[in-house]
């Protein structure tokens, strides 16, 4: 991969563990770098977008997800989570997000 490739993320609620207000299993949040894809996005919590914040622009230029510790091995998807524990330490939920990235040129 070329440092100027540049790539939209498709990022996908897998799981929900516990009790989420703002996703359920499907929705999805489409950025390109550095915009939200807002009409193509079901939901946005501040929560669970603040904790993977730090990794969508490396994501979106390229790097690889197992070099951010997203994934066992190389390839276009990783994982992440909702920082929120659920119960019984909260009344939420934690959420895994899939992260899939497509080339630009979509």
């Amino acid at each position: 991969m070329k440092s100027e490739d540049k790539y939209r993320l498709i990022i996908t609620v897998k799981e929900v563990k516990g009790n989420c207000p703002v996703f359920k299993v499907g929705d999805k949040i489409v950025v390109d770098s550095p915009k939200i894809v807002v009409e193509k996005t079901d939901n946005l919590c501040i929560h669970a977008f603040g904790c993977m914040l730090s990794m969508l622009v490396p994501l979106s230029r390229g790097i690889s997800f197992k070099k951010l510790g997203l994934a066992k091995e190389e390839g276009e998807k990783g994982y992440i989570q909702c920082l929120d524990p659920g119960k019984p330490y909260t009344n939420g939920g934690t959420v895994l997000f899939e992260i899939k990235r497509e080339k630009a040129g979509y």
